[in-house]
């Protein structure tokens, strides 16, 4: 079985092939290909990725290259795990939007619009040249803002579903709560990528969030840096990057005196290729959990695995909507549970939402549906009308100098902006 993922010189890619190599009962693959444009990081992650297989004693061959269409012939799956731009652009992601007193992150709010914009064209291009020579292999992204990502592959007819690591970030944290296999743990996992709640967490057929809520209330409270009095009135632990909504001004004033994460990230990153390069370095370092994307490799196989053996098991995925939230559009990304098999994810009945949540979904779901028009389209009428429908900014004087910075930053990486 051969896998391909697209970015492969990221320094993500020994946490996939650890996961590879761990989890080779469950997903049997016999060649990987890398596929970057850096030709230093893709080498240097191909050697790295060997070393690791070897000592791991799994028998997969490990090849890089440039040419995605030359490495998507005969592969059952491509992973996206790209980033247009580089660390750098998600720095200024991270920065200038402070500037206007909004929220700087990478996946939401104006820096999200941005990596939108950077992105979607690239990875449609891409895909299209993986359909051209692969039209059955499966498309999984991991590739943010991986709602709007993946919307956009669907809507041109892809085999794809997108994948974060919040879901069996929580399920792996539950069960180390509740002390127990995570196998017996699930969730009532419902939102949009990066803006989800757990309504509940069942330890095999019992809810036992309310008591955790109860008892236990501080630690999840850390683990969301939310309130708990926020969570006790939601009955329900939002995601992390619920912060942004609930806790807008607190968290700019925040990031206004905080390191950039980007900078922690670029840190890591020289630290970790550094590692990589030395060639008597043959396991995942121990560096690369403060990197980020914890259990991706365990998500990424599962998926894979479930889509290519039609194993009918239950994952947290992003999936058309098609009526599972009934106040989005059908077409509409969703992040919730799903029964994944050969045809696809199946989406379970969400679980309920106050009106509240519900509301913010909604008005979230505005702002990507025009994030992907603006990405697909361009002009800055666009960006300002995307801008304009987000929840964090949603003001005129906010949405015009915003739109003209993000143009203005971005103009290399936007064809119509040059």
């Amino acid at each position: 079985m051969k896998i391909v993922v697209v970015g492969g010189g990221s320094t993500y890619t020994p946490e996939l092939i650890d996961g590879i190599a761990r989890l080779r009962d469950t997903l049997e693959v016999t060649e990987l290909v890398l596929v970057d444009p850096d030709v230093h990081r893709r080498e240097l992650l191909e050697a790295m990725a060997n070393r690791m297989l070897d000592t791991m004693g799994h028998p997969a061959e490990v090849h890089s290259g440039d040419d995605v269409a030359a490495a998507a012939e005969g592969a059952a799956a491509v992973l996206f795990q790209l980033r247009v731009g580089g660390q750098a652009a998600r720095a200024r992601d991270e920065t200038w939007p402070l500037e206007c007193g909004c929220v700087g992150q990478e996946t939401t709010g104006a820096g999200g619009l941005a990596k939108a914009l950077r992105t979607v064209p690239v990875v449609l291009e891409l895909a299209d040249e993986i359909r051209r020579v692969a039209p059955e292999a499966w498309l999984v992204d991991f590739t943010n803002p991986v709602g709007i990502v993946t919307r956009a592959l669907l809507n041109e007819g892809h085999r794809a579903l997108g994948l974060c690591n919040v879901a069996i970030g929580f399920q792996r944290f539950f069960a180390e709560v509740l002390d127990v296999a995570p196998e017996r743990v699930s969730l009532g996992h419902v939102g949009l990528n990066h803006l989800t709640w757990e309504r509940a967490v069942y330890l095999d057929d019992e809810d036992v969030l309310p008591g955790l809520l109860e008892t236990r209330g501080e630690l999840l409270a850390e683990r969301v840096r939310q309130p708990l009095e926020l969570l006790r009135l939601l009955n329900a632990l939002p995601s992390y990057y619920l912060r942004y909504f609930y806790e807008h001004d607190a968290v700019v004033r925040e990031l206004k005196t905080a390191t950039p994460r980007a900078e922690e990230v670029a840190a890591m990153e020289r630290q970790l290729l550094r590692l990589y390069a030395d060639e008597s370095v043959d396991t995942k370092p121990e560096l690369l959990e403060r990197r980020g994307g914890a259990f991706y490799s365990e998500a990424a196989v599962a998926l894979v695995a479930s889509l290519l053996t039609d194993r009918g098991d239950v994952q947290v995925v992003n999936v058309r909507n098609d009526g599972t939230l009934p106040y989005l559009p059908d077409d509409m990304t969703i992040e919730v549970p799903a029964v994944i098999g050969a045809g696809g994810a199946r989406p379970l009945p969400a679980a309920p939402l106050d009106a509240g949540s519900a509301g913010l979904i909604a008005g979230v779901a505005g702002y990507e549906q025009l994030a992907l028009d603006a990405a697909l389209r361009g002009g800055r009428d666009r960006v300002v009308q995307a801008l304009l429908a987000h929840p964090l900014i949603g003001q005129w004087e906010l949405a015009n100098p915003l739109a003209d910075r993000l143009i203005a930053e971005n103009a290399a990486y936007l064809a119509w902006a040059r």
